[in-house]
């Protein structure tokens, strides 16, 4: 079987494998994983552990070191337990949503509005996007494993920016999920958010970073990116479509509430993942340090969100989670996988 090369943001080169190979790598990871359990099994789908080898180039060990950390972030921050009544207040404003539409590729679509920020704590910041990221891949259609952003700057000013955000939302989204985020649109940034934006380069992953899009309104060039994603029928009138319906927060609340329904199905439905005829371990019995290396260590140490004055529960003004990361990526190999874990 051959190797393919081609660029990519860290090294220069991305492997490019067959599907044998890449199930080949995927049981691997399954075999250092080991057995599990429970939402654990139940996460580490060959989709799931294909998307954590994406995101470390197909390096096993680093992969098996990400997807340790990924487990032992789910064990402890239970995001699949967050509910509207959690978030319903931070939502309020529209600030981020699911739409009730899908781009021309089938992804879901998250609109953020940062300057309709209404709240002060980092905490239920967060909180309320890792909600958004649930529900999002809840929603994502069959053979689909990707999302949009779109980020409206409209009323977007300098008290709206923050790099502790920037940092934290980055973390959670590049290290909880990984290769998730197929676009994210920047629709008519400010020039000073500009400066911004390349300041906080360093917090995201290259790869990341590459799959962010600039659009302007009055930009020919890239008014074209929208044409090409976005059925504009359906798309909202704030980025150049047909419909002028609006965010209405009751009618948003009542589609939330019905899909936080489906949750528990979802986490409680069978899913045999191991070959491995070993008794099965829990998420608190793995030990994240057994595959990492000094590389490993020096990135964690300056990775997003491993800012030791970060605290999550500080009140500060805030930006969204705008300007964080995200990516171009639709032929990514992986259709015909579980999309959702």
């Amino acid at each position: 079987m051959s190797v393919d090369l081609k660029k990519t943001a860290s090294n220069g080169h991305e492997r490019m494998l067959s599907s044998e190979e890449q199930q080949a790598l995927i049981n691997e990871v399954r075999r250092l994983i080991g057995p599990l359990s429970g939402k654990a099994s139940i996460y580490c789908s060959d989709a799931s552990i294909a998307r954590h080898l994406r995101a470390r180039n197909w390096n096993v060990k680093k992969a098996v070191k990400m997807l340790k950390q990924t487990l032992k972030w789910r064990a402890e921050y239970k995001p699949e337990e967050i509910r509207w009544e959690d978030v319903a207040q931070e939502a309020e404003t529209g600030k981020i949503y699911r739409t009730d539409y899908v781009d021309k590729h089938g992804r879901t679509v998250l609109v953020m509005r940062p300057s309709r920020q209404n709240s002060k704590s980092i905490k239920g910041q967060v909180k309320y996007l890792v909600y958004c990221m649930e529900n999002a891949i809840l929603n994502l259609p069959p053979q689909q494993e990707q999302m949009v952003w779109l980020i409206d700057f409209q009323g977007f000013n300098l008290s709206h920016i923050s790099v502790r955000v920037t940092r934290e939302t980055a973390h959670v989204l590049q290290d909880q999920y990984p290769e998730r985020l197929g676009l994210a649109i920047l629709y008519n940034p400010p020039k000073f958010f500009e400066p911004f934006f390349t300041m906080v380069k360093p917090l995201l992953e290259p790869k990341t970073y590459n799959k962010v899009k600039f659009v302007y309104a009055d930009d020919n060039n890239t008014k074209k990116i929208m044409e090409d994603v976005f059925d504009l029928d359906h798309l909202e009138s704030a980025f150049g479509g047909k419909d002028d319906t609006g965010f209405d927060i009751n009618k948003y609340a009542e589609r939330m509430k019905e899909d936080d329904k489906k949750i528990p199905s979802f986490w409680t439905r069978e899913n045999s993942p191991s070959s491995v005829p070993v008794a099965p371990q829990s998420l608190d019995s793995i030990k994240l340090d057994s595959d990492s290396d000094p590389s490993d260590n020096e990135k964690r140490e300056s990775s997003p969100g491993s800012d030791p004055d970060l605290d999550p529960g500080m009140d500060t003004e805030i930006t969204n989670h705008n300007h964080e990361n995200v990516l171009v990526n639709q032929g990514d190999g992986s259709a015909g996988l579980d999309n959702m874990h």
